[in-house]
């Protein structure tokens, strides 16, 4: 299904060392400010304390938090849990108190402001549990780049496995260069984000390198750079039609979906926005420099000796 199709191919490739120039200056940026000020970890990473109250009726979780804010309290995460009446409150320990202690507090600011809470339970969850969720989140990414990297070099040739996979860790790193930058809530929503875009970039790479490998075999007389720019402007159509309904949706998520899923909509929203980018103008590049070619995908024909068939019949 395409919208529009281009007849003349865009000239991508002439400008990919300035778009290699700008990207890895963006990618400096990113590290920079992960290195100078890190991310602003949730409770579930740092430890906290996790509050879980019920209402009769469907709680008002804007009241819910416009209450903790009146009370001094920040950092604090609100979402409803299992039902619309049950909510779960994630704090950070503040100052000398304990977990009883907070419990206490947050139930005074609901009754002032937000009453008819019922108080269920107050459980403390320590920076043990916070380092897991660390480790096993660093793992799980660990492995989807495992997973990338072997497939791409299965399905096509190690120049576009390493290319793609650059491109897509410069997608992740130019996330957590945001989240680190503007000090927005790290969060296990936020590192599912990054997981799922991991995915997502890849697969628009795919696409292109699909193309990239059909060209090559049934278009001669173009060389690298005409063939990565045939490709890309090929599909041009299919990026738009994806990429935009997809972003309609998290769109949605991000204008409607409330706090709960505002940071997690923000990261794909980054995420699909430099995907696109990274898959045309950082992946396709790198390919190119790395001397991918038609002779690598199409085997040369054997010469036949004089006097002998291709059946290997003598005449």
């Amino acid at each position: 299904m395409e919208f529009f199709r281009i007849k003349n191919d865009i000239p991508f490739m002439r400008h990919a060392l300035k778009f290699n120039i700008i990207s890895f200056i963006t990618f400096l940026l990113a590290v920079f400010f992960l290195v100078t000020k890190g991310l602003h970890l949730s409770v579930e990473f740092t430890g906290g304390t996790l509050i879980e109250v019920k209402y009769e009726q469907a709680a008002d979780l804007e009241k819910i938090r416009g209450a903790l804010g009146k009370s001094g309290f920040s950092d604090y995460a609100v979402q409803n849990f299992g039902s619309s009446q049950d909510v779960l409150i994630r704090l950070p320990l503040r100052g000398a108190q304990d977990s009883a202690q907070q419990g206490e507090a947050v139930m005074q600011a609901l009754t002032a402001e937000a009453p008819g809470a019922d108080l269920k339970r107050v459980e403390f969850v320590g920076p043990q549990v916070g380092r897991e969720l660390a480790e096993n989140g660093a793992l799980a990414l660990l492995l989807v780049i495992i997973g990338i990297v072997v497939y791409l070099a299965f399905r096509f040739e190690w120049r576009f496995s390493v290319s793609a996979i650059i491109a897509n860790l410069h997608d992740v790193i130019i996330i957590l260069g945001f989240f680190a930058a503007f000090q927005w809530e790290f969060s296990l929503s936020v590192l599912a984000a990054v997981l799922a875009v991991l995915g997502y970039s890849v697969n628009e790479s795919v696409v292109v390198f699909d193309r990239v490998r059909e060209t090559f075999k049934k278009v001669r007389g173009l060389n690298t750079p005409q063939v990565l720019d045939h490709a890309i402007t090929s599909t041009i159509s299919r990026t738009i039609i994806t990429h935009g309904s997809t972003q309609i949706m998290v769109l949605s998520m991000l204008i409607f979906g409330g706090e709960t899923l505002y940071y997690f909509s923000l990261a794909l929203t980054i995420g699909i926005c430099f995907g696109i980018y990274s898959s045309v103008l950082v992946a396709s590049p790198l390919v190119m420099w790395l001397g991918v070619s038609r002779e690598q995908f199409v085997k040369p024909k054997k010469a036949v000796a004089e006097g002998v068939t291709d059946d290997g019949a003598c005449v």
